[in-house]
């Protein structure tokens, strides 16, 4: 029997064309400009003859079906100033930010140093609402404990922390003369202020 379907030929031609044009196109490769190599000496010490130089990888771990976990130290576990913590400072009579800072810092790796200045801080009383902090960053937490009147030191090597008081501004001299009730006249001094500087 004979086909009688004269389309049949090149429907099959068609295809063919096709198959052939979309598995060339997969096979061509862009030419790229090599780099010229390093010479001199540096040349030797960067990569040895013949070794490729090797790509930034993090190393991962496969951690269940659909997990990987990366290889590598968190930034709260490289820098512990960086963790986060989440306290609750004990309900007491007389809780002081000594108390607070000691008890923020118990599980944190580091420790109180002891300093002139440092009584003066641990002796205030600590504010209601410091009783409860976080979630919050350690070094956050131990400003805001402090608060604005000291800065944060940290030795590293030693693992202590410290405080150092900020110097005081210098307040202006308070004339008593001026804490009267504000319905009375004006101290002498300052009316004759006033009437010299109005026209």
């Amino acid at each position: 029997m004979r086909d009688t379907n004269p389309n049949r030929h090149g429907v099959a031609g068609c295809c063919l064309l096709l198959v052939a044009a979309l598995t060339g196109g997969c096979t061509t490769q862009a030419s790229v400009p090599a780099s010229p190599p390093p010479s001199g000496l540096a040349a030797e010490f960067e990569h040895p003859a013949g070794w490729p130089p090797e790509p930034d990888v993090i190393p991962v771990m496969r951690y269940g079906r659909y997990t990987l976990v990366e290889l590598a130290p968190s930034l709260a576990q490289r820098d512990l100033l960086r963790q986060v913590v989440n306290v609750s400072i004990p309900q007491k009579q007389s809780a002081t930010v000594g108390d607070a800072l000691g008890h923020i810092l118990k599980r944190s790796g580091y420790q109180l140093c002891s300093g002139s200045d440092v009584p003066a801080l641990h002796g205030l009383p600590l504010p209601a609402p410091h009783h409860r902090l976080g979630p919050i960053i350690l070094r956050d937490a131990l400003l805001t404990l402090a608060g604005p009147a000291w800065d944060l030191v940290v030795d590293d090597g030693a693992r202590r922390v410290c405080f150092v008081r900020v110097a005081p501004p210098v307040p202006d001299p308070i004339d008593v003369a001026t804490l009267r009730d504000p319905d009375t006249q004006p101290p002498p001094a300052a009316s004759a202020i006033i009437r010299k500087s109005l026209p």
